[in-house]
């Protein structure tokens, strides 16, 4: 087990509360009209409804979540689908290089697809036991832990395979796109 000093990042503090930070409200889920998709650059485009969603295979991860605004919440529990699992469904072609994630309420951001097929980066619908509660990201939330959490979207609806990367909705107002804590790579 690493040492908690160690997990934490320069001008970072722990909290054990769970703070609450999104753009706009946060949106109502009808888990049967509901969907997930994956397109752009791929040789098999997906629709998948929720429940679709829950039975792909499963993984449990346990990480820490860094906010560009100073805090770190340890030893978080999420479960859902590993981003590798989504990877191989959609077979995307040679030239896709980076994936547009696109969430409830025009908000967006961008990964290079390298850093998402990391083993830690997953779409989560369950944290600590519990179904994702909606102020968190529920149903369906990205969890790239090695980035401040403006990268792992809440309310995650589509993933759009492409060869450039486009700035997302943080990305455009001056934040760093590629958003390591450790580096304190806050802002553009």
């Amino acid at each position: 087990m690493i040492e908690e000093k160690h997990r934490i990042p320069p001008n970072q503090r722990v909290t054990s509360k769970f703070p609450v930070l999104h753009v706009g409200p946060i949106p109502k889920f009808d888990s049967e009209k509901w969907d997930f998709r994956v397109k752009g650059l791929v040789k098999t485009p997906v629709r998948l409804t929720y429940e679709e969603v829950l039975n792909l295979p499963k993984t449990v991860s346990v990480s820490d979540f860094h906010c560009v605004t100073g805090w770190s919440k340890l030893d978080n529990k999420w479960e859902g689908v590993v981003f590798q699992t989504v990877f191989e469904l959609v077979k995307p072609l040679k030239n896709a290089k980076y994936v547009m994630v696109e969430a409830e309420g025009d908000y967006t951001t961008s990964l290079p697809l390298a850093e998402l097929l990391d083993n830690d980066a997953l779409l989560a619908y369950r944290l600590n036991g519990k179904l994702l509660e909606p102020r968190h990201g529920g149903p369906l939330r990205l969890v790239v832990p090695k980035k401040y959490a403006y990268k792992s979207a809440k309310w995650v609806r589509k993933l759009r395979f492409t060869a450039k990367q486009e700035l997302g909705y943080w990305e455009k107002r001056g934040y760093s796109n590629t958003a390591d804590p450790w580096k304190e790579q806050r802002y553009a």
